[in-house]
């Protein structure tokens, strides 16, 4: 087995990173865990040398980032510069803003553009940008769906893709098969699992607590050369911090350390 690298996605435990104290303290736990990396994303207004310190102080390595749409198109040179003083090469978006999807397939054939032109900038000074999907992007225009409308709309050098797998499932997609279609183009994917509630009702769980098939996906992954994996969970049952352990601990069993 290649060797992977699991990163801690910090919007799991937003709650908690809303200061330097606050992020000084998940940091310092998601390292305790075995986390040696982490996503940088929806932390306090803090000062990018205080997150990098922070971060360096407990052997973790920023390995990728959410960034906000509006700021991709108003600040992108800030953007530049605060991935190069963390040594992080990988930029995301977590979804595309609400008057794109509102819009319909207008709206995916626009996003693609203007997610091409911030691509392009971040892709010149030595970054990616990739997109995060959720499950909306699985509604379908004529024979194709939304995600397969701006994939194949999008050069590889300026979109890649930062792919769910908890939202892939819930979408109706096939995780692996979304996996190898993105071969070479998918420096991060989320790792989060689906589990079943009543009836009907699906719900986020821990990696290896759901239904999800996993040897399938990491073998997918390791095929697709994936260089990060990052653990996230939107909604926990409790302590996130626990939720991010034991997926940690889960995918230790699998091969992963």
């Amino acid at each position: 087995m290649s060797q992977y690298v699991l990163a801690a996605q910090l919007f799991t435990v937003r709650d908690f990173t809303q200061t330097v104290e606050g992020l000084a303290d998940s940091i310092r736990k998601v390292s305790a865990i075995g986390y040696t990396a982490a996503q940088v994303s929806a932390i306090g207004p803090i000062c990018p040398a205080d997150v990098k310190k922070i971060c360096d102080d407990h052997g973790i390595k920023i390995a990728n980032t959410h960034i906000d749409w509006q700021r991709l198109k108003e600040d992108i040179a800030g953007v530049i510069d605060e991935h190069h003083l963390w040594e992080c090469k990988h930029v995301a978006v977590g979804s595309m803003p609400r008057h794109f999807i509102e819009a319909g397939v207008e709206g995916i054939h626009q996003f693609a553009k203007e997610a091409t032109e911030v691509g392009r900038t971040l892709y010149e000074a030595g970054l990616t940008f990739s997109y995060h999907n959720h499950s909306f992007e699985f509604m379908r225009y004529g024979d194709k769906s939304g995600l397969e409308i701006l994939f194949d709309e999008t050069d590889p050098r300026y979109v890649q893709a930062e792919l769910d797998t908890y939202w892939i499932q819930y979408g109706g997609g096939d995780v692996r098969a979304w996996i190898l279609r993105l071969k070479d183009r998918m420096p991060v994917i989320h790792l989060k699992d689906m589990a079943m509630t009543g009836w009907r009702d699906q719900v986020m769980t821990e990696v290896g607590e759901g239904n999800l098939h996993w040897s399938g996906i990491l073998d997918a992954c390791q095929e697709a050369n994936v260089e990060w994996y990052a653990v996230e969970q939107d909604i926990c049952p409790g302590d996130p911090f626990e939720s991010l352990a034991l997926s940690y601990r889960n995918l230790a069993a699998m091969g992963f350390s």
